[in-house]
């Protein structure tokens, strides 16, 4: 589908411009492909976890072949992503989307409430959705403060890959990273940068959102709470996430990463063509810890961005600080577990 869109794109637009029509006909171009890409890169994702078939082999050259031709380093990412797993809603040891502290970073409430919420959700969905995944990437932006300062590229983080072995990894997910950018220089000296950029650049910037957008709304919510060493267990953090609806088309397309995500924590080598039997399982099984949220996935967005900026410790356990004047964390309430 994705090569389709491509070939779509390349035989039918115009070439891109700056004339209004133009713009308008490849932003939508990005918008479609950008999307069905997601289906891809969520299949390389399950080649990391093991779930895409019995031979290690084969599931490692599909995924290594697939999130590289999305630049995503494959065996990088893999790493930093089962440390994620491992350690999912750990405020200290958590990677990926690891609220801050107020004790550290009280200026960034000073911020919201200075700002106000239409103009802070507004730079805050922004900042994330068109800078998060390459500044993850290259910082570990939103990583965890255990894991620090951290890069996909350059194996020099002990905590994410300790051995020799992981950082050959690193170095070859980097061969196929370059591997694709030759392509990408390649398309460049054919068709030139206008259409390179509009036939790759645009769908990747939508691909991009959309791997933020989920691990952000899947981990985060103004009533779901984080843990320290004190309080953490995997199973309270793997029910921690949340699955969200996001209607049958884009299920398909990212083959139901986004509203079977709980089971997806408690199961990672779980295929996703069985996830959806599962977490009806999950859901009869553990009613009182499952989390599924049926708010609009706009809806929902618009409240993490503007009500979730830093967590305090209240009740054993970190939760986000209501950002209105008093300063408190926003009282327990858990998301409600519902049929979906």
């Amino acid at each position: 589908l994705v090569a389709l869109c491509g070939v779509g794109g390349w035989l039918l637009l115009p070439v891109p411009t700056a004339q209004p029509l133009s713009l308008a006909l490849w932003a939508g171009y990005s918008a479609v492909t950008g999307t069905v890409a997601g289906g891809m890169w969520v299949t390389a994702h399950e080649c990391g976890h093991g779930a895409f078939c019995d031979n290690v082999v084969i599931q490692d050259t599909v995924g290594f072949v697939f999130h590289s031709l999305l630049l995503v380093p494959y065996f990088s990412w893999q790493r930093s992503h089962a440390v994620h797993h491992s350690r999912t809603n750990h405020v200290f040891e958590g990677e990926a989307h690891v609220p801050v502290q107020q004790q550290q970073f009280p200026q960034m409430l000073q911020q919201r409430r200075l700002l106000g919420a239409h103009v802070f959700g507004a730079i805050n969905i922004f900042n994330k959705l068109v800078f998060g995944w390459p500044m993850y990437l290259m910082l570990g932006e939103s990583g965890g403060p255990a894991t620090g300062i951290s890069n996909h590229f350059i194996p020099c983080n002990r905590r994410l890959y300790p051995t020799l072995a992981w950082k050959l990894k690193v170095l070859a997910s980097d061969c196929g990273m370059v591997t694709t950018a030759c392509l990408l220089y390649l398309l460049k000296q054919q068709v030139g940068a206008a259409y390179a950029l509009a036939l790759y650049g645009g769908p990747w910037l939508v691909l991009s959102a959309w791997l933020v957008l989920y691990t952000w709304l899947h981990h985060t919510d103004v009533h779901v709470p984080h843990y320290d060493a004190d309080t953490w267990t995997w199973e309270q953090g793997a029910f921690s996430t949340i699955d969200r609806p996001y209607g049958r088309l884009l299920d398909t397309l990212h083959l139901h990463i986004g509203s079977t995500h709980v089971v997806h924590h408690l199961l990672p080598r779980l295929p996703h063509y069985h996830a959806a039997e599962a977490t009806a399982a999950i859901r009869r099984a553990f009613p009182a810890h499952y989390r599924h949220d049926p708010t609009p996935v706009p809806a929902a967005l618009w409240r993490v961005a503007t009500r979730c900026i830093v967590v305090a410790k209240r009740s054993g356990a970190w939760w986000f600080v209501d950002p209105s004047p008093q300063k408190t964390p926003l009282k327990q309430k858990q998301v409600p577990a519902t049929g979906g």
